[in-house]
């Protein structure tokens, strides 16, 4: 792989564990980035928010685990299985990633509701596609729909071999539809029609309960010592089910 100059950030208070200090490496913003380049920092650990790639890279901390799933051999929990069938009359299509006023509308709504506490629930539009889009990545917004009405919109990276989640907002009003768990499930399906071996679902933090979601798709691998290896996790379900695995 190309040499990838790197900027690393002064200590500052961590996002998802308390009382930690954490850095983040940004890929420097001088180098030119395109989707093969993405395909292969994402493969070595790294992550993308709006034009910036880069990963955490802590002195005294290393739970911040990049997260894939190989799709080809991901199987539907009971409870996933239940969300399909609650949209089956949800539908998708895919769409660049552009400015539209429906979307900007239902990302503060989503944010006002989910996340009061944070900055992103007086984002401009300006903040939003700068935050969501990027102007190197291959990157599109698939708009969910139900009973006529826009339900969610989940934000793809398109990859060489991989999808890439993003984020996904949906309509509070919709909450018992689990959109958020559909938009992934619609993701590992799409890349298995597409052929692609990989859905990478950003960084997961034991203990964090942010991201304990991302548990619930199996097998997961994390990138751990510069290799990829599954994870052995028992999943809530499987906890309750006996299905301790191996």
């Amino acid at each position: 792989m190309t040499s990838v100059p790197l900027l690393l950030t002064a200590p500052h208070p961590c996002s998802y564990l308390e009382d930690k200090p954490a850095q983040t490496a940004f890929v420097h913003p001088s180098f030119e980035l395109d989707t093969a380049v993405y395909s292969q920092l994402i493969a070595n650990g790294f992550r993308r928010s709006g034009d910036d790639v880069y990963r955490p890279r802590c002195a005294e901390c290393s739970q911040c685990v990049p997260v894939r799933l190989p799709v080809a051999q991901f199987k539907p929990t009971r409870k996933q299985k239940r969300c399909l069938q609650k949209n089956r009359q949800t539908t998708a299509i895919i769409k660049p990633a552009a400015f539209e006023q429906a979307h900007y509308d239902l990302y503060l709504r989503y944010q006002n509701q989910r996340h009061t506490e944070g900055s992103m629930a007086n984002s401009s539009p300006d903040d939003y596609l700068h935050f969501l889009g990027s102007s190197w990545c291959d990157t599109v917004f698939v708009e969910f729909s139900y009973a006529g009405e826009l339900a969610a919109v989940a934000v793809v990276d398109r990859l060489d071999n991989a999808l890439s989640a993003v984020y996904t907002f949906f309509e509070p009003r919709f909450s018992n539809l689990s959109l958020g768990v559909y938009a992934v499930l619609w993701q590992i399906q799409h890349a298995q029609e597409q052929g692609l071996d990989w859905l990478y679902l950003g960084y997961w933090i034991a203990g964090c309960r942010k991201m304990n979601y991302k548990v619930q798709y199996q097998p997961l691998q994390g990138f751990i010592n510069q290799q990829w290896n599954f994870l052995n996790i028992v999943t809530p379900e499987e906890s309750i089910n006996g299905q301790i695995k191996e």
